[in-house]
């Protein structure tokens, strides 16, 4: 691990503000992810801005009856708490399906946002990975490459990594908006559909966050009901990311929502294929992956996304 400089930040617009004056400055709160990277040479911040203390931990109800969630809330209480558990079960269920407990009591909201993916040539710095090194290319899409755990959908020709939070799938099929603080102290408020870039020629630009500009909250709208549901399939039973993980909410008249995890470099999800739900898990999925460009490995996540969420319609209306 290089040396760096560390400092605490009092309110999100000091942090924000410090950030953009320091060239490589990175924002830590949890550090589950930031730190391996750190300790890699994946990621060499020469300094550090802790945001602990930015006032930011709180779950609050907003005017529209949905609730804001601020960017510090451990995922462990985030899991927890019972407006979330009553009304936002879908998300319960994404947080308790990642990592351990250990790690949900450190990981924050933003931060599980922004953690970076998990490909095997994203971490091995012997290999060249347009994401870590801009235009060194994608050792992904080498002859003989691994890519079983890799994208399916949304991916491009300079990366085909996938984008490793539930949290964000759950998110993604309730419609939730990312609030951020830049460092002018002006603030925006992002839906998350549009809140990750593609990849395109440049996967080293994961969202559409500007330099210094630094997450504040997460908001929900007011909830939906309907059944909600999340699986997630993995090789292993826990501590593994999803091979595809499935984010439903089912209305009883059979319309609904769905988002895919584990597929694409950002969680999956499209209207048009949520229309067409009363049809069966078949339908929506030649819309939803209408357009995938799988490997010869992981081709098989087509047909088991359509398993998963074929299984899950059948569940809800049991």
């Amino acid at each position: 691990m290089r040396e760096f400089s560390y400092e605490r930040a009092a309110t999100p617009a000091a942090a924000a503000a410090r950030a953009a004056e320091v060239p490589g400055a990175r924002f830590i709160a949890g550090g589950t992810n930031l730190l391996d990277l750190m300790k890699h040479e994946i990621e060499t911040p020469v300094h550090l801005i802790d945001v602990n203390g930015t006032g930011l931990d709180s779950i609050t109800e907003t005017e529209e009856g949905g609730l804001r969630i601020g960017a510090m809330v451990r995922n462990t209480d985030l899991a927890a708490d019972a407006r979330v558990r009553r009304d936002y079960g879908v998300l319960t269920r994404a947080l308790v399906a990642g990592a351990s407990g250990q790690l949900r009591n450190k990981a924050t909201t933003a931060g599980n946002l922004l953690q970076r993916t998990r490909c095997p040539y994203f971490y091995d710095t012997n290999m060249p990975c347009n994401k870590r090194s801009p235009g060194a290319g994608c050792a992904a899409q080498d002859p003989g490459a691994v890519t079983r755990g890799l994208g399916v959908v949304g991916t491009s020709a300079a990366c085909i990594a996938t984008h490793p939070s539930d949290m964000a799938v759950a998110l993604m099929v309730l419609d939730a908006t990312v609030e951020t603080v830049t460092p002018e102290g002006d603030t925006r408020a992002i839906p998350l559909a549009g809140f990750y870039a593609a990849p395109g020629e440049t996967p080293d630009v994961e969202t559409v966050l500007g330099a210094g500009e630094m997450i504040t909250a997460v908001t929900l709208p007011a909830p939906i009901g309907g059944t909600q549901m999340y699986h997630k399939v993995r090789d292993r039973a826990s501590y593994a990311f999803a091979l595809v993980s499935v984010a439903l909410i089912v209305q009883p008249d059979g319309t609904g929502r769905v988002a895919l995890g584990g597929v694409a470099p950002r969680p999956w999800r499209d209207p048009a294929a949520e229309a067409l739900m009363p049809r069966g898990a078949g339908a929506v999925m030649a819309r939803l992956l209408g357009d995938a460009t799988p490997t010869e490995d992981n081709a098989f996540k087509i047909a088991l996304a359509e398993r998963t969420l074929a299984g899950l319609l059948a569940e809800a209306k049991e």
